[in-house]
Order: C-alpha cells, then sequence, then structure tokens
C-alpha cells in the first residue's frame, strides 16, 4: 500500500541550525496522526517541505506517492495544510476566498462543497463578510476551509486550534474526525497534548530534528507507570512521610507512585499516624506526563 506520507532520512540546516536530522517515517492511508515536539523540534520545517513551501538538503518527501519536488503539482494537490500563521487576503470576502482558493487547484462549479465546509465550520453567517472584518477565531476556521476546499486525501492541521474558543476546538474536531472516518488522512501538530492522546491512532515526537518516539498512543501510554494520588487530609502528615508528598496551592496532598502497593503503604501509614483521608482522586499516567519523560531523555 502506498504511504499517504512517506519521509526518508530528511535533513535540513538553516545556516547553523539542523532544523531536520534524519528523519523518517510512513503514515498510512486513513491514519489520524500526530506529530509532537517542543518549539523549534523541526516540525514546521517538515510541514513545509510537505507542502513545496521548503527544499530539503537530502533524503525523500512523498505525498500519496508523489515526490514533493519532481511531481509538486500532484503532491501539492493532494495535500491541505492548515498553518499556524493567521494570512488573508484583505480584498475579498469569506465566499470569494474559497472560491478563488478552489480555482488555484482549476476547480469549478465548488458551490456545493464550499456550502458544506462553511456550515460545519460555523461560516455560514460569515459568508459575505470582508476578511479583515474577522475575529482571530474565524480568521482560524477560514483557513481550515481553505485547507478542505479541493477535498485533498491529506489534510496537515499546524496548530489548528492555537488561541481559538471552545466552540471552535469542538466543532472543528467534529468535522475533521468525520472526514478520517471518511478515509482522509491527517496529520496533526499540536501543543495540546489532550488533543492528540484523544484523536490520534499514532504519534511521532520529534526532538531538535530527529525522532525520538514514534509508536501507537496507546503503546506510548504504556511506557511509564507513574501515577498520582491527590489526597485532602484532616491534618498534616507525619514528618516522614511529607518528604514523599508534595503540597498543593489549595492544600491537598500529591503523592507519586509506580505500584498502587506505595499507596496502600501510605494509606496505612496515615492511618495509624491518625491522620484521616477526607478524599482522594487518582491520575492515570496521561500523553503530557510520557511526552515530559521522553523529552527529558532524548
Amino acid at each position: 500500500m502506498t504511504a499517504a506520507i512517506h519521509v526518508a532520512d530528511l535533513r535540513k540546516r538553516f545556516h547553523s541550525t539542523q532544523a531536520l536530522d534524519g528523519v523518517s517515517l510512513d503514515i498510512q492511508p486513513g491514519e489520524f496522526f500526530g506529530l509532537l515536539g517542543p518549539n523549534g523540534a523541526g516540525k514546521t520545517t517538515l510541514i513545509s517541505i510537505l507542502a513545496g513551501l521548503a527544499r530539503a538538503d537530502a533524503g525523500e518527501a512523498r505525498v500519496m506517492g508523489h515526490d514533493v519536488v519532481r511531481d509538486y503539482r500532484q503532491a501539492r494537490r493532494a495535500l491541505g495544510v492548515v498553518p499556524q500563521e493567521l494570512v488573508h487576503d484583505p480584498f475579498f470576502n469569506v465566499r470569494e476566498t474559497l472560491r478563488i482558493q478552489s480555482g488555484y487547484f482549476g476547480l469549478r462549479n465548488n458551490d456545493d462543497w464550499i456550502d458544506e465546509i462553511m456550515h460545519h465550520l460555523d461560516l455560514t453567517p460569515h459568508a459575505g463578510k470582508n476578511t479583515q472584518a474577522l475575529s482571530g477565531g474565524m480568521k482560524r476556521r477560514l483557513l481550515v476551509a481553505q485547507a478542505l476546499v479541493h477535498r485533498p486525501p491529506v489534510i496537515v492541521l499546524d496548530e489548528p486550534t492555537a488561541g481559538v474558543d471552545v466552540d471552535l476546538r469542538r466543532s472543528l474536531w467534529a468535522f475533521v474526525s468525520r472526514l478520517n472516518r471518511e478515509g482522509h488522512t491527517v496529520l496533526l501538530t499540536t501543543h495540546y497534548l489532550e488533543e492528540a492522546e484523544a484523536l490520534c491512532g499514532r504519534v511521532a515526537m520529534l526532538k531538535a530534528g530527529r525522532v525520538v518516539a514514534l509508536d501507537a498512543t496507546r503503546n506510548l501510554l504504556k511506557l511509564t507507570n507513574e501515577h498520582c494520588a491527590q489526597l485532602r487530609l484532616d491534618t498534616a502528615p507525619p514528618a516522614d512521610w511529607q518528604a514523599r508528598l508534595q503540597t498543593g496551592a489549595d492544600g491537598d496532598w500529591r503523592f507519586s507512585f509506580g505500584d498502587y502497593a506505595e499507596l496502600e503503604t501510605l494509606l496505612a501509614g496515615l492511618r495509624a499516624a491518625g491522620v484521616q483521608v477526607k478524599e482522594m482522586h487518582l491520575q492515570e499516567p496521561d500523553l503530557e506526563d510520557v511526552f515530559t519523560d521522553i523529552m527529558k531523555r532524548a
């Protein structure tokens, strides 16, 4: 099966900075794939190469089997990119912008699909507004609509929910998840790791231009057994336990443990000291915990 996105030993340097240092990965058709990493890890550089906005110094990149350099036209047609920056032509309204975007890909009579996109992204009431008059959230929705206007099989979302409201996040993820169920491949970069954990079947983590982790999300979550118990006590714990506990801003105590036997030992020690547990919440490890651990080790 031809990979939706194929990257092999991709390298890119900007002056003294090695932005990509031998990145290799394959994303299969229909996947919802997460690309995570701290600022400067190389995520946007990788997306720029896939979109033909930058050229790699070495290595290979393909979209739906089309080389992004030798077969740029077909590779770009197969890709829809939602960039981080809010860039719009101030001389057109929303509908005109989407019609012009359709024309870039040689599409005519595309209004039915434009109407559907605007409906799902709640842009229909703003169809006649000049793009300059849109709020930041509405401009973000328009960027998403522009990326989808030619029905690309591969959708790249580069920090699509940065600085937007909860309603947009919900409507955006509902629409993108529907497109993914219908067979579209989705590549997501985000700093909201709870989004990646909920949406992405597989995740790659970049640091300093290298892939430091690549696996199914459920497998990555098994890499740490660090659990946390948040305790509300009726009095301060014994001094011998305080060294292993962290105090929270609200007066609660936090206890990190790897095995539930450690938690039972703590609770038994508190009971023996006459300390009553008034309330307890258990927090399972999440993708943010795994991400933090991997970035520290990488």
